[in-house]
């Protein structure tokens, strides 16, 4: 998913490189906040399940920017179990991205989430994207739909679901549950709002002059 327009660039653009995780909500908070001169630049949801992509897609996005004349780039990711590598990338290109080790930290707010670890340790966590797209980003890739069997191999460690809700939506709230349920967990809604990216992006946007 690609946002950017190369003929609606100017000095106060601001390319925002996101993982498609986080598409709906950073151009919701874009809306919000009025961050017109915010272009987005979504890589693929599914580097979620492979962390090691994040990188070098990151690496070739900055500089597809830069070679478009984009000076201000911010990276919508966390660290996302890239073991640092994402920060040598952005440290290189001399940009930022948003604090944390993932998703789950910043919707919660990270020194939140980092307080609450050791009650949440043996939690699997949700959120709206995957609470929407949880046939097919969880059930399929995984073979669960195939292989039922796999379920306790892959969730069995986990005591409960806590359903961190971006939004208030009763159909991702059931959506959620009923994810829960299938895969035997226990189920807690939080509902966490967006975090700590609104800041981290309205921080991003403020572009001298």
């Amino acid at each position: 998913m690609n946002v950017s327009r190369k003929n609606n660039i100017s000095p106060s653009t601001v390319r925002v490189i996101a993982c498609g995780m986080i598409a709906r909500e950073v151009l919701a908070i874009r809306q919000s906040l009025g961050l017109d001169h915010v272009q987005l630049t979504c890589l693929p949801a599914d580097f979620h399940h492979h962390p090691d992509k994040i990188p070098a897609a990151v690496d070739r996005a900055i500089s597809e920017a830069r070679t478009e004349g984009i000076d201000h780039v911010f990276v919508g990711y966390a660290d996302c179990g890239t073991g640092g590598l994402l920060d040598e990338v952005c440290k290189r290109h001399g940009v930022e991205r948003i604090a944390g080790p993932h998703c789950f930290s910043f919707y919660t707010g990270n020194a939140k989430f980092a307080e609450q670890w050791e009650d949440d340790m043996t939690s699997f966590f949700m959120t709206d994207f995957l609470a929407r797209h949880f046939e097919t980003f969880m059930v399929k890739p995984l073979g669960l739909n195939r292989h039922p069997e796999l379920r306790d191999m892959y969730f069995g460690h986990y005591k409960k679901m806590i359903y961190m809700a971006q939004t208030d939506d009763p159909e991702l709230d059931l959506k959620a549950e009923r994810a829960a349920q299938f895969l035997g967990l226990a189920y807690e809604r939080r509902f966490t709002g967006y975090g700590d990216l609104p800041s981290a992006l309205a921080k991003a946007a403020s572009v001298p002059s």
